[in-house]
């Protein structure tokens, strides 16, 4: 029984760090309007699946790490990604018994309030405008890259016994 916690442990983490690494990888201007957020989406899976084992305090955590492989100042992924956690945890039952195709228009809904708020938190700070249109098309290429995310999480989920 302890083994087989240690090892659901380990795979909420390891695919937290795959979210991670893919997050990081930089894109080319051209494309970076399509980068989705994968690790939003990850952990956004894991709130909403196992709000026991995920919360606020590693969305904070993740939050952190992705600053500092950012470059950002250190505390704004990780105030946002407390943001989107509560948000998603506030009414993670009512999010799971939805259908796949409504929990991808929440997903797109909390990608924009993710880009919303990385906008708010630069204007406060950097005192610069970088936001565009195309804020939409990255948040809707998160509501469509759930459905496959959900169904990927599910099935690792459902294999090792993860719960």
């Amino acid at each position: 029984m302890m083994g087989n916690n240690r090892i659901s442990i380990l795979i909420i983490w390891l695919t937290l760090l795959i979210g991670l690494c893919v997050q990081i990888i930089p894109w080319s201007p051209e494309y970076n309007m399509f980068k989705p957020h994968l690790l939003v989406l990850v952990l956004a899976y894991w709130l909403i699946a196992l709000p026991h084992r995920i919360g606020m305090s590693v969305a904070f955590l993740l939050g952190v790490i992705l600053d500092l492989f950012s470059g950002t100042l250190l505390g704004i992924h990780a105030i946002i990604f407390c943001c989107v956690a509560f948000l998603l945890m506030f009414k993670f039952q009512l999010i799971r018994n939805l259908a796949l195709w409504q929990q991808s228009i929440i997903i797109f809904a909390v990608s924009l309030c993710y880009n919303l708020l990385i906008f708010l938190l630069q204007v406060i700070i950097y005192h610069t405008v970088t936001i565009s249109p195309l804020v939409f098309i990255s948040s809707f290429v998160d509501g469509v890259l759930w459905i496959v995310i959900f169904l990927f999480l599910r099935l690792i989920r459902r294999k090792f016994a993860i719960s």
